[in-house]
């Protein structure tokens, strides 16, 4: 069981998540309904960082059991995604082949006019290298599985709890579907790219 100072933690990162969703707009450049009295500098612009919000897909339906749909409470999650995201100027999303996932991202996708790219669920390090080469500013959001996901955050240098030791690996809980974790990357000049920080995120419904 967490400790009592543990569960604090958690507590102030989803508040400081909250604050920081509410920055995402001015730290995307690529936002063009941002309002600025002043453009950026150049300088201003390669300082900014790198967001990635890591999720799993949503809940998946029982129509096909190689690749099924999302079921409706999933279909909930995804546009529960897409208006805690719409606005904050999202400029890429990444899903893997599977339908679950890029149903996930699609409502999402047409709020902010952004593509989903598509890379296959076992090409972990290739996602997380076009991750790290993402320009200063973007917001990227990254729609992956219950065993993927942990090895997503953990290659771009950021911990994660509460998941389970497996024989084919780390993987998130079999019934989680609302948490994400948003990392705060430096700017693709820094040096390490440790994340700044990491939040914890809450999406959608119960």
């Amino acid at each position: 069981m967490a400790s009592t100072s543990n569960r604090a933690a958690r507590a102030r990162l989803r508040i400081g998540a909250v604050a920081v969703l509410a920055l995402l707009p001015t730290l995307a450049c690529t936002n063009p309904t941002s309002p600025r009295t002043d453009p950026p500098t150049q300088d201003a612009r390669a300082a900014a960082p790198v967001l990635v919000l890591v999720m799993r897909h949503a809940e998946k339906a029982a129509n096909d059991p190689r690749d099924p749909d999302l079921s409706d409470l999933g279909h909930a999650r995804a546009r529960a995604l897409a208006d805690l995201m719409g606005r904050s100027g999202v400029s890429h999303l990444f899903a893997t082949e599977w339908k679950r996932t890029q149903q996930t991202l699609a409502p999402l996708a047409e709020r902010c006019k952004a593509p989903i790219t598509e890379v296959g669920a076992a090409e972990i390090e290739g996602l997380v290298a076009r991750l790290l080469e993402l320009p200063a500013g973007s917001i990227a959001v990254v729609a992956g599985h219950s065993n993927t996901v942990p090895a997503i955050v953990r290659r771009l240098g950021a911990s994660i709890d509460g998941t389970i030791a497996t024989p084919q690996g780390e993987m998130l809980p079999d019934s989680e579907y609302r948490r994400a974790m948003l990392l705060v990357l430096p700017p693709p000049t820094a040096p390490g790219r440790v994340p700044q920080r990491t939040l914890e995120l809450s999406i959608g419904p119960d």
